[in-house]
């Protein structure tokens, strides 16, 4: 994997000239629906995904939410690799402290195992979760903050192959030894940035729902980065939200479905995806106006054209090297034709 800086006094690039694109899906559960139909639509969505030539389909581990079915991140993974064939698969992300290292590195050295050459493991140091959950999880909310890249570290170390000497290891990841599976670092933050670059590891940014400290997350991981077995230069790859649709009213629309889901969310009352709310945006109180101008700040919304240009300023502000886009829309047949639309304006 080789990275590609954009820098800002390039001129601006047409798409086509440009990144590769991915999704994230996080499976959403719609009100009238329930898991099993989220999860058949999330292989559906990697299927059309596939088709149209996204690199990467990845889902994200929360926990305790009612509109979110990925929970059991590898699972639905195993799922949706059964049911592609070319589509990379993976997490984004794994939150690490949940788990111990060597679970995860069996769970996708199982994956890799099954679907050679297409699995990436994302890895961040959240819980996913709330307080509550996250002690459901037996997670040990008094960790110190070195805990996390000693644990990155150590899945690391389970899937490397040392020949003569694997038969002397006390403790071997199988499956998982031995095998290439890419470890990507995730984070909203100025620490995983540090920890990315330090271990020479790609670097995945939430700018899709906490872009504050995009800008110098990014700057910093391509300074410090040091080269590493896996990538010789720096890799970013930024969240991005996507609503399109054929006009900018439509795609504004469908919006509001993801801005019910934000305000539900810092409100303490998650809930499964509701439909479109024409008008929604306009009835609510200022500072949650704002909150959502900040939150989903890193977004296309309305028709081709517009999607195109947001996108276009977007990738040449930042240089990703990667956008993965999130669309969280409620009706599966127009989250489908927004991600279509997407790779249209990016070919």
């Amino acid at each position: 994997m080789h990275a590609r800086r954009l820098e800002g006094s390039r001129p601006r690039p047409h798409l086509c000239e440009m990144i590769p694109f991915s999704i994230l899906d996080l499976a959403p559960i719609v009100e009238g629906g329930d898991a099993g139909a989220a999860l058949r639509n999330a292989l559906d969505l990697a299927r059309h995904g596939e088709r149209l030539g996204y690199r990467r389909f990845w889902m994200a581990e929360h926990h305790s939410m009612p509109g979110i079915a990925s929970a059991a991140t590898s699972v639905a993974l195993a799922f949706v690799g059964a049911g592609t064939s070319t589509i990379r698969i993976g997490a984004g992300g794994v939150m690490l402290p949940n788990h111990a290292p060597l679970v995860i590195a069996e769970q996708f050295g199982t994956l890799e195992s099954l679907f050679p050459g297409r699995v990436d493991l994302g890895l961040g140091r959240a819980p996913g979760t709330d307080q509550a959950a996250a002690r459901a999880l037996r997670r040990n909310l008094a960790s110190d903050e070195n805990q996390f890249p000693r644990d990155v570290v150590e899945l690391m170390d389970y899937f490397k192959s040392g020949g003569q000497d694997d038969a002397g290891r006390k403790v071997r990841a199988v499956p998982g030894e031995g095998l290439m599976v890419p470890v990507w670092i995730l984070g909203s933050s100025l620490f995983g940035a540090q920890l990315a670059a330090m271990l020479g590891l790609p670097y995945a940014f939430a700018s899709h729902f906490a872009p504050a400290a995009m800008e110098s997350a990014i700057g910093l991981y391509r300074a410090n980065f040091q080269p590493s077995a896996q990538l010789d230069r720096p890799y970013v790859m930024l969240g991005f939200n996507a609503f399109a649709a054929g006009s900018d009213e439509e795609g504004r629309l469908l919006a509001t479905s993801v801005q019910q889901a934000f305000v539900a969310l810092r409100t303490g009352n998650p809930g499964k995806l509701k439909p479109p709310l024409p008008g929604y945006e306009e009835s609510l109180p200022p500072q949650a106006k704002a909150m959502l101008d900040q939150a989903l700040s890193c977004s296309a919304i309305g028709a081709p054209a517009t999607v195109k240009a947001a996108i276009e300023d977007f990738v040449h502000r930042t240089g990703a090297d990667e956008l993965m886009i999130t669309s969280q829309i409620y009706d599966h047949a127009a989250r489908l034709r927004s991600y279509e639309i997407v790779a249209e304006v990016a070919g």
